[in-house]
């Protein structure tokens, strides 16, 4: 019996239901195409994790793990001095990248008082595309006065690249979510600005009920003609970051405030707003300077750990 549950999961697991989107913004979907090379759903093209966390005793634990490659992890790692119960964990991929035709889902869940920190390895490299295009969703979950921080690296689209990115959040009223997105336009070290087809990011704010409290969209579009460059879009820059910091632990004009102040200070443009509902706060910042983004997102973020946990943000070494 035992058996039979198990190949029933798989077989949810790999039925598109669950790793295609009920919807593809049509910016994206009118590449779609039977590619010449592994089309979707084959070995490779799916790629799953799914990581559940629990508090257990003094520190959180990862109690239930699965995965499909491309994506995978090694272990959840301690090394943060100021929060040893705080475990944090890099996503990884086997595949060099996204590909066409690839459908990547990942599963993140934090039970009632757990903590943890998700990020990636390295940068999400997106590869040039002939057919189709390629999916990537992100599904975290927080429960009762739960602190999650999902805070991956930069997605940098290559030439002729097609991607939807998908991140939806269900966080309980007491719990606490910080999330990240970066996109650099391109490989700037070869000279390549916007000459990938598509690029769209959704990031979606949910409560239990299924009440939708923030959603916000991202279009980047050069290859359907439109303009990314302009003053209401990119305006010249060539990195645009967000961080959404989701929390009860503060009031939401607090965390503006203090995301205001140390984002002042990096001589970036950017721009902070509260959350609907004042569930909290985030910003949107452009950038031309790769490093100079990415230390900024991580004053912010240091921030922001100051203000609702007491404790500044450890320092990840990843290179």
């Amino acid at each position: 019996m035992g058996h039979q549950t198990q190949a029933a999961a798989e077989a949810a697991r790999l039925s598109p239901e669950h790793y295609e989107p009920a919807r593809v913004p049509h910016e994206v979907h009118r590449y779609a195409g039977r590619p010449r090379t592994l089309p979707v759903g084959h070995p490779g093209k799916v790629g799953l994790l799914e990581l559940t966390f629990a508090k257990l005793g003094e520190r959180t634990e990862l109690v239930r793990h699965y995965q499909k490659p491309p994506l995978q992890i090694m272990r959840p790692l301690y090394f943060d001095p100021h929060r040893p119960d705080m475990p944090i964990t890099f996503v990884m991929s086997t595949g060099g990248g996204i590909v066409q035709a690839d459908r990547l889902r990942l599963d993140v869940h934090f039970g009632p008082h757990s903590a943890g920190h998700i990020t990636t390895q390295a940068a999400t490299k997106v590869h040039g595309m002939d057919h189709d295009y390629a999916v990537q969703q992100v599904f975290v979950t927080a429960e009762e006065s739960a602190y999650v921080e999902y805070l991956p690296d930069m997605t940098i689209p290559h030439p002729r690249s097609r991607l939807y990115q998908r991140t939806v959040v269900n966080a309980h009223p007491s719990a606490t979510v910080l999330v990240s997105e970066c996109v650099m336009v391109g490989r700037l070290a070869r000279g390549e600005r916007h000459q990938y087809d598509v690029l769209a990011a959704d990031f979606e704010l949910s409560r239990p009920d299924g009440a939708l409290v923030a959603l916000d969209t991202v279009r980047l579009d050069p290859g359907g003609g439109s303009t990314v460059t302009g003053p209401a879009v990119l305006a010249g820059h060539d990195l645009m970051a967000s961080l959404f910091a989701v929390t009860p632990l503060a009031p939401a004009g607090e965390v503006a405030d203090v995301l205001h102040t140390v984002l002042a200070e990096s001589g970036l443009p950017y721009g902070v707003s509260v959350l609907p509902g004042d569930v909290g706060a985030w910003v949107r910042l452009l950038g031309s300077d790769p490093v100079a983004v990415t230390v900024a997102l991580e004053h912010a973020w240091s921030a922001l750990r100051l203000l609702l946990t007491g404790h500044p943000a450890p320092h990840l070494r990843k290179s």
